[in-house]
């Protein structure tokens, strides 16, 4: 994972390649991730499959802040964790672990996955009851929510085993003491399923500090979730958090556009 002479202008990249496309969003979502004040310090990590046949993905460049990420500077791992093409900056060893647990399956579904160190999310994932369908946000996750054990730092690729193993077929999972994880078949459901799983952790904890929390029962939670991902479907020809993200882009534009370059 040493770093090499960079050469990944913009130039290097032609506007209508797929992985173009890619790199520009994956570089709003991070973009978006320091707008929301979802980060910690340079930590954290949103990785996405890039097209082709070859195991690929996109990761943040170690030592940045996500302001400082863009499409030319995100860095191209294998599931290895080698670094394909030339970058200027390694890659972090613990987000190369968890991320590449999902991206090593060769999932079609599962091709963006993104990680969060929030205040709210780690709150959630040291409460042992984890989440609570207390919310319509929250029922969107009811009986469709992993837990993982925290084993430590993720810097052992054994961890990537069992981590793939305790997400299953579940969209979402809380890593215990940890923070969270989502997973999507694009940049965009997997930033809405991103923002929807912390909002409900967020009213989950200003609910608890309030009064006595109100569980929804079981079969209406079930219910509330069900038609929620319903509505996704429906919503929009390009599937789950399409207009949602597309709005958020123009958000990003107006206040600096310079995560496209």
């Amino acid at each position: 994972m040493a770093s090499v002479v960079n050469k990944n202008s913009v130039e290097n990249f032609p506007r209508e390649d797929a992985e173009w496309e890619l790199r520009v969003q994956l570089a709003a979502a991070y973009r978006l991730v320091d707008y929301f004040g979802w980060t910690e310090l340079i930590f954290g990590h949103l990785t996405a499959r890039v097209p082709g046949r070859d195991p690929h993905f996109l990761i943040n460049p170690y030592g940045l802040s996500y302001d400082e990420v863009k499409a030319s500077n995100l860095v191209k791992i294998d599931i290895d964790g080698n670094i394909i093409g030339d970058s200027e900056h390694p890659v972090n060893k613990a987000g190369f672990v968890i991320h590449s647990a999902v991206h090593m399956a060769h999932s079609k579904e599962n091709k963006c996955v993104m990680h969060t160190h929030t205040r709210a999310g780690m709150a959630v994932a040291a409460i042992e009851e984890g989440l609570q369908s207390i919310s319509m946000v929250s029922t969107g996750f009811h009986n469709r929510i992993s837990y993982h054990d925290y084993e430590g730092i993720s810097l052992y690729e054994d961890e990537r085993g069992r981590l793939l193993e305790n997400l299953g077929e579940n969209k979402a999972m809380i890593l215990r003491n940890h923070g969270l994880l989502v997973v999507g078949g694009s940049v965009a459901e997997t930033f809405i399923r991103l923002y929807r799983l912390e909002r409900a952790c967020q009213i989950q904890l200003d609910a608890s500090a309030a009064g006595t929390l109100n569980i929804l029962p079981g079969q209406i939670a079930d219910k509330s979730g069900r038609d929620m991902d319903h509505f996704s479907e429906l919503e929009t020809e390009g599937g789950m958090g399409t207009i949602e993200f597309a709005a958020l882009r123009r958000k990003l534009d107006r206040i600096d556009p310079s995560y496209k370059n």
